[in-house]
């Protein structure tokens, strides 16, 4: 008997043809994950994937709170893994059932089996009701619930078998780096950290861009920002963020334009620059934490005009989502507290009083003969600072 933990995936189940390529990506980024964690196979049998240790002194805690952040992978659950003996997998579920009632006072249970090897003799109810009712004639004071236990007895009858009580829920998704990669606008707000995990999500490789105005935001702001990149590299592993300097821009722009007209010109130059990033470290796209109408250049008729400033396209996930729900997703992803420490950004200098809600493009380029922002944008690049964050 040996204590490991099973791995399980979804939506890489219907990969068809492809499917094993997924399953070894999910695999290197466990095996990148857990790699301080020490000496471990990890290999996948029946759409699973399972993570044996080879050393006596093994950290589960760690290596459950790593793995559970993974894209990928849907549950984990710390497991017994024993021979596919009938007798040791009874004795093994009449152990497990005794140890949780010893430690939680439980009073109800039920069993679940799954028989994965077809040769096994009996069936999944017969050996549910069997093993069940082995653990009734040894735990006196226990009783079966099929609809509200306090804990379940899983058997899992394979090449080996596997016994085990807890299943720990991740978050799904599809491995990371199997959808390309693109660069994120990260702001200090609660929104683009989130619209970054949510692509991540989707097995996208994630870069940021920072746009900081010094002195007019602090260096708290900028450690802000560099904190919500660390918290997002716990999911999308090695992290590099790209801080660019951003004062000499604005202050050109809030001189030289329409003050109505300031927020959106200076999206437009934000998204000039990120795409020279994202095309220099291979991105094929950008990402925003952009709402439809949730602030004036948010609106359609704004987000036309800034998507009209680059060629790549640009992927805004929470484009249907209202503040609540980013909101719930930021507190569930642990950014929430860091978002709303209240250190301003470049966002929030130079604010129009009266905002356009319904700029026409024509306009806004017309605005930006004034200002020749092509010197400024290239100095903005070069002098770019990247900081690596890693999880």
């Amino acid at each position: 008997m040996k204590k490991i933990i099973l791995v399980r995936y979804g939506e890489i189940i219907l990969k068809g043809l492809n499917r094993p390529v997924f399953e070894d990506k999910l695999i290197g980024n466990i095996k990148s994950a857990i790699l301080k964690s020490g000496d471990v196979r990890i290999f996948k049998s029946q759409g699973r994937i399972y993570i044996e240790p080879q050393i006596d002194e093994y950290d589960f805690d760690y290596v459950i709170d790593k793995v559970t952040k993974i894209f990928g992978v849907v549950s984990v659950s710390p497991v017994w893994k024993i021979d596919t003996d009938y007798d040791k997998i009874k004795s093994t579920a009449l152990r497990l059932a005794s140890e949780l009632v010893e430690q939680f006072g439980y009073k109800t249970f039920k069993l679940e089996t799954k028989r994965g090897n077809k040769r096994f003799p009996m069936q999944s109810p017969e050996i549910s009701a069997d093993v069940g009712g082995h653990i009734l004639e040894n735990l006196q004071g226990l009783t079966v619930d099929v609809r509200n236990p306090d804990f379940v007895i899983y058997l899992e009858v394979r090449e080996s078998s596997y016994v085990y009580s807890e299943i720990i829920k991740a978050h799904g998704g599809m491995p990371l780096g199997s959808n390309g990669k693109a660069l994120l606008l990260l702001s200090g707000g609660i929104d683009s950290p989130v619209a970054g995990w949510m692509m991540g999500k989707r097995g996208v490789e994630i870069e940021a861009v920072h746009f900081y105005s010094y002195p007019y935001t602090s260096e708290r702001a900028k450690q802000k920002v560099v904190d919500l990149a660390q918290i997002l590299s716990q999911y999308c592993g090695k992290f590099r963020l790209h801080v660019v300097p951003f004062t000499e821009i604005q202050l050109a722009i809030n001189d030289n334009c329409p003050e109505e007209q300031l927020t959106i010109i200076m999206r437009r130059i934000m998204m000039r620059i990120a795409e020279i990033i994202a095309r220099k470290n291979g991105s094929m796209a950008l990402i925003t934490g952009e709402s439809m109408g949730q602030v004036a250049s948010q609106t359609m008729q704004s987000l036309y005009c800034t998507d009209a400033a680059v060629d790549m396209p640009v992927f805004r996930p929470l484009i249907g989502m209202d503040k609540v729900e980013v909101v719930d997703m930021a507190r569930k992803i642990d950014t929430f507290e860091t978002s709303i420490l209240p250190y301003e950004d470049c966002c929030t200098v130079f604010v129009a009083k009266h905002p356009q809600t319904k700029p026409k493009l024509e306009k806004i380029m017309q605005s930006e003969e004034a200002v020749d922002f092509e010197p400024l944008i290239e100095k903005a690049v070069a002098e770019t600072e990247v900081i690596v964050l890693k999880p």
